[in-house]
């Protein structure tokens, strides 16, 4: 998958509310729900449930460390 393609992937899924599951350091897996409001050349935006803002880069989707899962 090229980076194009993965930033196609986030737009096309925000404002969207979804369930997210992120694999962080030393095999730690946390899931949560959000939103992407925003994007950014390098990363984006997710706002969780709770109002927690979190970032991630469209690395950790092509490296499968954050995924999309519905």
């Amino acid at each position: 998958m090229t980076m194009e393609k993965i930033k196609a992937l986030v737009k096309a899924n925000e404002g969207v509310l979804h369930n997210f599951r992120f694999k962080g350091t030393r095999n730690q897996i946390e899931e949560f729900n959000g939103k992407i409001t925003e994007m950014y050349p390098a990363i984006f935006i997710v706002v969780l449930d709770n109002d927690r803002i979190r970032s991630f880069s469209y690395s950790d989707v092509l490296l499968k460390n954050f995924e999309i899962l519905d």
